[in-house]
């Protein structure tokens, strides 16, 4: 096959552009260059001025959460609990009898007051009901729920955690962190069928928005993995995943063993660990001493020397400008175990930081995996808990400019999994605009650095022979238009491994 008439963007400084792309079997063939590659091919795509670029990796996602999301009562508008409550009236007539009523998205932070049981059981009456924050480090339940889960909370009441008690000293229904995911746990866990079902409309979506490659963090949900290899095994996934694990999961790492092999969608190699909680919830750990500490900097420093020697790679979510500068004290204090080794560690989120802290990553060879989307998102929840910080909050560019490899992702469903629009974020960032980056810097951090990622930056993430042909085609060059035409950009198609995952010419 050949895709001709329009631009090529490689990502590879040595060509940028070419005109035409021979792609044989699953792989790009020697032919990147002039129209006049495509007149030996049988098989000619005319791109009609269209342009192609590597395919897109969101790089931080909670897929089968996000696509089990799509189903449920959304309420990222409501503007109070009861205004939620209000919403979610509809869906709950309408839940099925014996069976979780379900809906996410509540940002309390915007409410005139917390959310409560009572609130809740005014709309639910005897169906447990729960509902996720935004963010997904929130919990509220109503009386039913409770019930059903044992009629004590107190005993969600752990280190990392939080149960929110009123007045009275009695639980409000509210759960926030560790608290909360071990009640998700013991309680809210899908069916392995309604996680597939699910999947593959995710998919779907995903395919059709340029997506051909996902870092998932759901590897706290057991069945995950397993599922995935599923959908390999069917031939159903149209994108290839690299999956974390927990680091709880740490010492049994030769049991569940690396799918190491390249040639795999699915892959397994790298640990999850939290330092701490969200800007939004207002858990995420700050030097002021507020927040919520999920791992301390001892603990971590003895996860990292743990994964260096079962040779894993950690993504460490860090949040606050204290979680951050424990996690890289962390990595400092270890580097002589995993440095010598090669090991891509990783920081996620890094969205407050100190200023002497911003070359560190750089210094110590971490990636910031960051989420473009974020700072028009949290904007004014930046401004009303971290005004006084201002200057360290969602540093791209200054990060960047230290020397750090960033990698963009969408970190769906806590922002909608839109990598064009993380893309758009990165480039039109309308505060703090000295940390806009230009097109090709968010296009590496969507394509190559993410290919660099995973150790695969000699067969992904640029369109170079003998790499993998995972592509996008867009209906425009986005570096030929002014930047206030990218939000008009519009993806065409998508492929991966020589096959269209979305949308098959012709055009």
């Amino acid at each position: 096959m050949i895709l001709d008439n329009g631009t090529i963007r490689t990502l590879d400084p040595a060509l940028p552009t070419a005109a035409a792309l021979a792609i044989a079997g699953e792989r790009i063939a020697g032919g990147v260059g002039t129209h006049e590659t495509a007149l030996a091919s049988p098989d000619v795509v005319d791109l009609g001025g269209r342009c192609v670029i590597p395919g897109i990796t969101d790089s931080h996602t909670h897929f089968p959460t996000w696509a089990a999301a799509r189903q449920v009562i959304r309420l990222e508008e409501a503007t109070s609990a009861e205004d939620a409550a209000a919403r979610m009236a509809p869906g709950v007539a309408a839940a099925a009898p014996g069976r979780w009523f379900r809906a996410q998205g509540f940002r309390e932070s915007n409410w005139p007051a917390p959310p409560t049981r009572a609130i809740l059981d005014a709309v639910t009456g005897e169906v447990p009901a729960a509902v996720i924050s935004k963010d997904f480090h929130a919990l509220w339940l109503n009386s039913a729920g409770i019930a059903r889960a044992g009629g004590d909370l107190r005993r969600y009441d752990v280190p990392g955690g939080v149960v929110e008690v009123g007045p009275d000293g009695e639980p409000t229904g509210l759960l926030r962190e560790e608290s909360a995911w071990r009640f998700k746990e013991d309680h809210l866990e899908l069916s392995d069928g309604e996680y597939l079902e699910a999947m593959r409309e995710g998919l779907k979506v995903a395919a059709s928005r340029g997506v051909t490659a996902i870092h998932d963090k759901d590897g706290w949900i057991p069945a995950i993995p397993r599922l995935w290899q599923e959908l390999e095994g069917d031939d159903a996934l149209p994108i290839r995943v690299w999956q974390s694990l927990p680091h709880e999961h740490l010492d049994r790492l030769r049991e569940i063993g690396l799918a190491s092999g390249l040639g795999d969608r699915v892959r397994v190699g790298y640990l999850k660990v939290f330092m701490d909680g969200t800007l939004g919830s207002q858990t995420a750990l700050m030097s002021d001493g507020s927040g919520v500490e999920i791992t301390t900097r001892e603990e971590l420093a003895d996860i990292l020397r743990r994964a260096a020697r079962a040779r894993w790679p950690v993504a460490v979510h860090a949040i606050g400008d204290q979680a951050n500068r424990n996690a890289l004290e962390a990595f400092a204090e270890t580097k002589d175990d995993w440095q010598p080794l090669g090991l891509r560690h990783r920081v996620e989120h890094a969205q407050c930081l100190l200023a002497e802290d911003v070359p560190r990553f750089a210094e110590l060879g971490l990636t910031a995996s960051v989420q473009f989307s974020h700072a028009p998102s949290d904007e004014e929840l930046a401004h009303r808990f971290w005004a006084d910080r201002l200057d360290g909050v969602y540093s791209f560019r200054s990060l960047l400019d230290a020397g750090t490899r960033l990698v963009n992702g969408s970190d769906a469903p806590i922002e909608e999994l839109d990598p064009w629009g993380g893309i758009v974020a990165g480039v039109l960032r309308h505060w703090r605009a000295d940390q806009r980056l230009t097109v090709e810097e968010a296009l590496d951090a969507s394509t190559a650095a993410p290919a660099w990622q995973t150790y695969e930056e000699r067969r992904r993430g640029k369109l170079l022979p003998g790499y993998l042909a995972d592509l996008v085609v867009l209906d425009r060059d986005p570096l030929a238009i002014p930047p206030e035409e990218l939000p008009e950009v519009q993806v065409v198609a998508t492929m991966v491994a020589g096959r269209w995952t979305h949308n098959p010419p012709p055009w």
